[in-house]
């Protein structure tokens, strides 16, 4: 006899369909929250998935989820939603937005995305570190990213771009189909490798050199790891359940092994650089054997900062180089009005690329403005506040530990801002463009003190990049090029689909020019 009937076959039925019931129920429980609380929720959400369906099933990337999400709630300041069970908010309200990221920071000091606690290069890099130590190790770093420092790494840079150049210089004369997001990953992974951490890479002349092997496995988009980035970003409790590396188990292993190699050759060698390595060789020597808030600046959570900088530092640049070509390849005229303004710069220079230069070229800015518009490296903002927040001038309190997310890429297409907003057109951040338009509604690299710490070096990659590319050569549409982009669905951060880019690219005789 069964425990239940007579039947165990049904005593099984009964046992499921219980567990299934109380399952949904379980799942289900919060689904009214925001109701509950008067704001709006513009779709219904799926038992067990919340609205995260087409994410999870890395259908569609989350930034355009989230893009959608604020498109179809038009006119509302903010609305909520659903990933698993969990409540979060979307906030639309650029001056919401402001308040959360600028004027009340010290409410929202951390991002609600999180690495596995045990993943010490993950989760204590600047990146995902959380107050106060974040705080402190922001200040501490602060100087690398100084413009004297970046003056002083330019030179470095030139080094690298040469190495560009003579790729460049080695392509067929009629030109060749190349993929041009690998091509920038090259330049920027040898100027990360050279600026912060003094070695020569040199990934032109060794395609298989372990600093380039190792940082495409960071940002390769397979299903695993796109479902592991997701979860990185959205799910921390997944994070932690799972043990995902942050940075993957192999690139993790790679970056201690070659990091500490590195620290341990300038200390015996006493060599100075003025680079990440010397500021950490620091700041392990004078605070190394302090504890602030559980960091310390030693170990894997000095390796930290190394690793978060390396990978950030190169992928995020290189992406946007390789869009801005893919934008010009489409654009001839725009790409020969940016070909002569960099030109006769050359021509006042002598020939010579210098960080002046590099920096004040007008209509460069304005191309690499609207790329960013465009395609931001990571088209979405959360926060989570650390204590109970009622917002200002809105019916509405934020409780302790809801996860506020602020779509980035939503309000860098929303046409109120930036009329005809599929268009590329660099015109959008002329200045008198820039002036009138509002602000907290065009923000790449984050804003507020949570702003990305690198964003003038990876600026000045870009446009290093673009300014030895367009010199020399034209970029044009090959048989292999997307038209039109097309988004991977498996990134949490904005890549192409498969990751790659095809171009032509052509040398052109300086009297074409």
């Amino acid at each position: 006899m069964a425990f239940i009937t007579a039947y165990w076959g049904l005593d099984g039925i009964i046992v499921l369909t219980a567990l299934m019931i109380t399952a949904y129920l379980y799942m289900t429980r919060k689904f009214k929250y925001w109701k509950k609380r008067g704001i709006t929720e513009i779709f219904p959400p799926t038992p067990f998935l919340g609205n995260f369906t087409e994410c999870l099933l890395l259908r569609k990337a989350p930034a355009y989820f989230l893009k959608e999400l604020y498109e179809q709630a038009k006119g509302l300041p903010y609305i909520g939603f659903y990933i698993f069970d969990k409540p979060f908010l979307l906030v639309r309200d650029r001056e919401l937005a402001k308040n959360i990221l600028v004027k009340d920071f010290n409410t929202f000091p951390d991002r609600y995305n999180t690495a596995d606690p045990d993943d010490r290069l993950g989760c204590n890099n600047l990146f995902f570190l959380r107050n106060p130590a974040w705080k402190m190790v922001r200040m501490k770093l602060t100087p690398f990213f100084s413009s004297g420092k970046l003056k002083k790494m330019f030179e470095l840079m030139l080094k690298c771009g040469r190495n560009l150049d003579t790729h460049l210089e080695s392509l067929k004369s009629e030109g060749e189909t190349i993929e041009v997001r690998e091509l920038t990953a090259k330049f920027t992974t040898d100027v990360i490798g050279s600026t912060a951490y003094g070695l020569d890479v040199n990934s032109f002349k060794d395609p298989d050199a372990e600093f380039r092997k190792y940082g495409k496995m960071i940002f390769q988009y397979d299903t695993i790891r796109g479902l592991e980035m997701l979860a990185i970003f959205f799910l921390p409790s997944i994070v932690r359940l799972t043990r995902i590396k942050m940075f993957g188990r192999e690139p993790t292993i790679f970056m201690r092994k070659v990091f500490w190699e590195t620290l341990t050759h300038r200390m015996e060698s006493g060599i100075k650089r003025n680079d990440l390595i010397d500021i950490l060789l620091e700041l392990k020597k004078s605070h190394g054997d302090q504890d602030y808030y559980g960091f310390k600046f030693d170990g894997d959570d000095l390796m930290a900062q190394a690793a978060s900088f390396f990978s950030a530092g190169f992928e995020t640049s290189s992406t946007s180089t390789a869009f801005t070509l893919y934008e010009l390849a489409l654009q001839p005229d725009l790409q020969n009005t940016l070909r002569k303004e960099i030109v006769e710069a050359l021509d006042k220079s002598g020939g010579k690329i210098t960080y002046d230069m590099t920096m004040s070229l007008p209509y460069l800015d304005m191309v690499v403005s609207e790329t960013l518009r465009m395609y931001p490296p990571l088209g979405y903002i959360n926060r989570m506040p650390n204590e109970t927040y009622k917002v200002p001038n809105f019916d509405l309190v934020i409780e302790k530990g809801t996860p506020v997310y602020i779509p980035m890429l939503g309000l860098h297409y929303d046409p109120v801002y930036f009329p005809n907003p599929d268009k590329f057109d660099p015109q959008r951040f002329n200045e008198e463009n820039k002036r009138n338009r509002p602000p907290c509604v065009y923000f790449p690299f984050g804003e507020g003190p949570h702003a990305c710490i690198g964003t003038r070096l990876g600026l000045l990659q870009i446009k290093l990049a673009l300014i030895i590319i367009l010199s020399k050569c034209e970029v044009t549409p090959c048989e292999k090029t997307l038209i039109p982009m097309i988004i991977d669905p498996r990134g949490a951060m904005t890549v192409p689909l498969n990751g790659v880019i095809h171009l032509n690219i052509r040398k052109i005789k300086s009297s074409a020019l």
